[in-house]
């Protein structure tokens, strides 16, 4: 591990980029023995001090949800970052490019939990009993590193990259609809730019919660009642600019349009 001021340094570093919309260079390049745990460490104290702050926490993101990333990365599980309620817009929303460095959206389905979820094993079946509904949702995702170049360790130092998201469509009961197959098209000014199914993620968007709560327990937490996860995207990471309007088209669950201005 790191030493503590080293993290607090990192902290100050991704704190200062994020709240000026400024580049960095990746952390590995200054120290190259971070680890993974090192990176989690530098959320914990973004944490402390954003809630210090008056910030609230709304939930938790997965990334890195498809087979193909964690095995391009070496990873057998999911990167975890933390939502903050000042970064969620409604659905029909402009937001702003000014604070955003080179933003890029991805489609995600939503979970909002009504029940605390805890344990080394929860089932797939005792997440889906412990959501209260699922919805549309598309993240914004906006790396602070030069050139959008990172590696697993630094992003995971960045929040995973969170910086916006949105929710919208309808809300569903998740036993309304089979999850593994609900069809997401995402399109950019009216054309279509992305094509997938929920089953992208994980084969289904649950397991990326299911790890989330392992990964919670096995740093002592649990996911509480009431948290907004993000389950991974399963549409690729799209550019966007000033003047782009992206509509997602969930199968069953409605749409979600968001403009950027």
């Amino acid at each position: 591990m790191l030493e503590s001021a080293t993290i607090h340094a990192i902290a100050d570093t991704v704190d200062w980029a994020q709240s000026s919309a400024s580049t960095i260079a990746k952390f590995t390049d200054a120290h190259p023995d971070m680890s993974i745990d090192d990176s989690y460490a530098v959320q914990d104290e973004l944490l402390r001090r954003w809630e210090a702050k008056g910030r609230r926490l709304a939930g938790l993101k997965a990334g890195l949800t498809s087979k193909a990333k964690m095995e391009q990365m070496g990873v057998d599980v999911p990167s975890f970052g933390m939502l903050m309620h000042d970064t969620c817009y409604p659905e029909g929303s402009q937001i702003p490019m000014v604070g955003l460095i080179h933003p890029r959206v991805e489609a995600e389905i939503a979970f909002v939990t009504k029940t605390e979820l805890s344990g080394p094993d929860v089932s797939v079946a005792e997440i889906l009993a412990a959501t209260d509904f699922v919805q549309p949702a598309l993240e914004i995702i906006d790396s602070r590193f030069e050139k959008f170049k990172f590696d697993l360790v630094s992003v995971i130092a960045d929040n995973g990259s969170s910086s916006r998201f949105v929710l919208g469509g309808r809300p569903m009961r998740p036993e309304a609809l089979d999850l593994s197959t609900v069809g997401i098209v995402m399109e950019q000014n009216g054309a279509s730019v992305a094509m997938t199914s929920s089953a992208a993620v994980l084969g289904h968007p649950a397991r990326a919660v299911q790890m989330l709560v392992a990964w919670l327990h096995g740093r002592g937490r649990s996911l509480s009642a009431g948290s907004i996860v993000l389950s991974g995207a399963a549409t690729e990471a799209t550019p966007v600019e000033a003047g782009d309007a992206i509509t997602a088209r969930f199968q069953d669950m409605g749409s979600i349009t968001v403009q950027f201005v």
